[in-house]
C-alpha cells in the first residue's frame, strides 16, 4: 500500500555521543539515550503466511505491487473516509513506481523487523482484499499499534468486521504482546491522537531538558 510517510517511526531525540566528545564533554546519561529496544525480540518467529477463513495472509512485497494498487486505487474515497482519515492516501495520481517503491520500503522494514505490513488475499492469491499493519508505539503504555483495512466491495460485503475479529484473535494468539492499540476501532480516533499528541509533547519536553 502506497502512502505518505509509510510507517509509525520511533524517532530518537537524543545529542549524538560524537559531539558531546568534539565539545570536550564525556557523553552522559543526560545526553544520550539509551538504545530503543526491539520492537520483537530476536527469538520471535514472525507470522510469514497465515491460513484465515476465506483468505490468506502474507507480508507486504514487490510481487504484491499490482494487486496491492488495484485493490486501493479501487477504494480511493472508501478508505481516505475509514484508513487514513485524510486525501493523501490513497488518491488520483499515485503511479506504479510509487506503488513498488512502498513494497520495496515495507519490505526493507519487515525483514529488518522494525514494522510488519501483510496484504490479506484470496486463497488463491489473485487479488487482495485488504491490509494488516503491526508498528510500534509511539504512545506509552501500548506494546504496538494494529491497524486494518478492506477494499469497499469487502467492506459492504461485511468482511471489515469480519477480518477484525480474526486479527484481534491472531494478534492475541501469535504475537508476544501485552497491550495492543487498535485506533479507530477500540479506541476512538480522537481519543488516540490525543494520546499521541501527548506522547510528542512529553518526548519533544525530555529532548530540550536533555541538551
Amino acid at each position: 500500500m502506497w502512502k505518505a510517510g509509510a510507517g509509525l517511526a520511533l524517532t530518537m531525540l537524543a545529542m549524538p555521543a560524537a559531539a558531546a566528545w568534539a565539545e570536550g564533554t564525556a557523553p552522559s546519561s543526560a545526553t544520550v539515550a539509551a538504545p530503543a529496544p526491539p520492537f520483537v525480540s530476536a527469538g520471535f518467529n514472525v507470522p510469514t503466511h497465515v491460513e484465515g477463513p476465506g483468505f490468506k495472509v502474507v507480508p507486504l512485497a514487490p510481487a504484491l505491487a499490482k494487486i496491492d494498487y488495484d485493490a486501493y486505487m479501487a477504494s480511493i474515497e472508501h478508505l481516505q473516509k475509514t484508513f487514513s482519515r485524510s486525501t493523501s492516501w490513497p488518491r488520483e495520481g499515485i503511479s506504479a513506481a510509487d506503488a513498488v517503491q512502498d513494497m520495496e520500503t515495507e519490505q526493507a522494514r519487515f525483514q529488518g523487523r522494525k514494522s510488519f505490513a501483510y496484504s490479506v488475499l484470496t486463497p488463491d492469491g489473485t487479488r487482495e482484499r485488504g491490509c494488516v499493519y503491526v508498528y510500534p508505539s509511539t504512545v506509552p503504555g501500548y506494546d504496538a499499534v494494529v491497524r486494518l483495512w478492506v477494499t469497499k466491495a469487502e467492506y459492504d460485503a461485511g468482511f471489515d468486521a469480519e477480518l477484525y475479529q480474526w486479527v484481534t484473535a491472531w494478534v492475541k494468539a501469535d504475537w508476544p504482546f501485552a497491550n495492543v492499540a487498535y485506533p479507530g476501532r477500540a479506541i476512538e480516533w480522537s481519543a488516540w491522537d490525543a494520546m499521541v499528541a501527548a506522547s510528542k509533547a512529553g518526548k519533544a519536553g525530555s529532548a530540550a531538558q536533555a541538551q
